[in-house]
């Protein structure tokens, strides 16, 4: 799903955007960046991809340390 994403925010920025964060203001930035140019739209969602996925595994890091 990870690949999917990213692969859709390369050639669809704020679809793959919205598709990890919904209607957000990481959505609103990531259209105003591809409005002024597509590659800096494309870095934006990347980026923020990343970053959701990124947190998700230190929050699932966390949870599996506090088991024992």
């Amino acid at each position: 799903m990870k690949l999917t994403r990213l692969i859709i925010g390369l050639l669809l920025p704020p679809l793959g955007v919205f598709l990890t964060y919904g209607i957000s203001t990481t959505l609103l930035i990531n259209v105003l960046l591809t409005i002024l140019g597509w590659v800096p739209g494309i870095i934006h969602a990347v980026w923020a991809i990343a970053k959701f996925y990124e947190n998700i595994d230190r929050e699932t890091d966390k949870n599996a340390e506090n088991v024992y």
